[in-house]
């Protein structure tokens, strides 16, 4: 997944583990600023650790707006990233809040990463954590006819390949959720040769490394989809985004891109914090994606005839 993973010297192989680390305390810090506003302020309720499984990892927070509305609200499921091998919901308080400020309610489930599971064990995590939304779209005051699947980096691979490989659902044995849309941020897709040593476990065998890329798995009617890319984001291609969108454009599907100019691999996911909101217009794209304006049909005069 990584851009420059390849082709390394020895040197810079060496130093490979310490940049990884120094990268991750750098992500940690970062989360721990956007998290802080969004725990001061907001009209939301939250409700923790709410079990969808029976693992310690089948756990996740649900974000609620203040108030009911005059009609159910879109349910948003977001999954963090970390590489399939690392996060937790806890540090993405800022993304539910910011869903439930939009008038969202929001659930961030947590999920098994490796090396607990190999692929399609977080696969599996997802689609009864999305099915658990569904389930109780109502309690939460939302609609369950549109549920909407996000996630960003790893989280943004779980929303579209449970989408677009309806084999995880149906291996539950109950019915699939209605998938009203996916929303992916900075998300893998496309991301074949697997050069990480992880990442080839992580999905292997070689054999299986094809079941792992949601573009293999574009269909006809397949859910609308927004997919937000960094333009210069050097974790996960844009090309990721860009390969999905025009084979789900060859298939007739609804999809939109937004490649975000200069913006680089977090920036996408920053953005829905308060500190960093304008850094890119993530969130409104999100509102025009879930709620598209309406178009005013233009009305004429009665009788008029056409010059």
């Amino acid at each position: 997944m990584r851009a420059d993973s390849s082709g390394s010297a020895p040197r810079r192989a060496a130093w490979a583990p310490v940049a990884a680390l120094l990268e991750e305390a750098a992500w940690k810090l970062a989360l721990l600023a956007v998290n802080l506003p969004a725990a001061a302020f907001g009209s939301h309720e939250r409700h923790v650790d709410i079990a969808y499984g029976d693992d310690p990892k089948h756990r996740l927070d649900a974000y609620v707006p203040d108030g009911a509305g005059a009609e159910a609200r879109p349910l948003v499921v977001f999954w963090h990233g970390g590489g399939w091998n690392s996060g937790d919901k806890a540090e993405y308080r800022f993304v539910g809040a910011a869903l439930a400020e939009s008038g969202y309610a929001a659930v961030l489930p947590n999920y098994r990463h490796y090396p607990q599971v190999l692929m399609p064990g977080f696969m599996e995590d997802a689609a009864h954590a999305a099915l658990w939304a569904a389930e109780h779209a109502s309690a939460l005051g939302a609609d369950p006819n549109r549920v909407y699947l996000m996630g960003h980096s790893a989280g943004a691979h779980l929303a579209a390949l449970l989408t677009l490989d309806t084999r995880y659902f149906a291996a539950t044995g109950r019915p699939a959720p209605r998938i009203a849309g996916v929303i992916g941020l900075s998300g893998p897709y496309d991301f074949l040769p697997l050069l990480e040593p992880d990442v080839r476990e992580i999905f292997g065998p070689p054999e299986q490394y094809a079941q792992s890329q949601p573009i293999n798995f574009v269909r006809t009617g397949a859910p609308p989809m927004l997919l937000i890319h960094g333009s210069t984001d050097g974790r996960v291609w844009p090309k990721n985004s860009v390969n999905l969108a025009a084979a789900l454009r060859a298939c007739g599907a609804d999809v939109t891109l937004k490649l975000y100019r200069e913006r680089g691999h977090a920036d996408t996911l920053a953005a829905l914090s308060i500190p960093a909101r304008r850094r890119a217009p993530t969130l409104a794209d999100i509102a025009a994606f879930i709620n598209p304006p309406r178009v005013q049909a233009a009305c004429g005069t009665a009788g008029a005839g056409v010059a």
